[in-house]
């Protein structure tokens, strides 16, 4: 089974490019902390490149930013080229084919950058206290009386 998840911050904002045929792929790197510190005291990161496709693609670059955290599901995939300065040489690539982006934490802002603008249809007093909780309609669900009425 190669299945692959991660957890953590985008060092640099994603880059979206489109091939010739008009698919969408962008490609990031993700720095994802270690569970433990190094001999100093100091955390350590691994920064793993990760590649998207399509919706996929779209849905990161238009959402994610540089410092942003996030969590990927995917596939770790290999391939190697050869360098076109010095055509004996093999290079080996290593990546994440992400299938599914999620948000996660903070958005790693700094203490200088600026909080997002509230909706326009916000008024004053509606962006100071936090928003009430959205209720979902009841009508599609059917209410279970005892334990025997389970489907399961």
């Amino acid at each position: 089974m190669n299945r692959v998840c991660l957890l953590g911050r985008i060092t640099a904002d994603p880059e979206l490019k489109q091939t010739t045929s008009d698919i969408y792929a962008c490609s990031f790197t993700l720095a994802v902390d270690r569970g433990f510190k190094d001999a100093k005291g100091e955390r350590q990161a691994d920064f793993i490149s990760c590649i998207a496709w399509r919706q996929t693609a779209e849905f990161i670059s238009r959402y994610f930013s540089k410092g942003k955290m996030m969590s990927v599901e995917g596939t770790l995939r290999t391939r190697n080229y050869d360098d076109r300065r010095y055509p004996d040489v093999k290079h080996y690539v290593t990546e994440v084919y992400i299938d599914h982006a999620y948000f996660c934490g903070d958005s790693g802002r700094n203490a200088n950058s600026s909080p997002p603008p509230a909706p326009a249809s916000a008024t004053a007093n509606s962006a100071v206290s936090s928003p009430a909780p959205q209720t979902a309609a009841l009508s599609d669900f059917e209410e279970v009386i005892s334990d025997s009425d389970l489907p399961f």
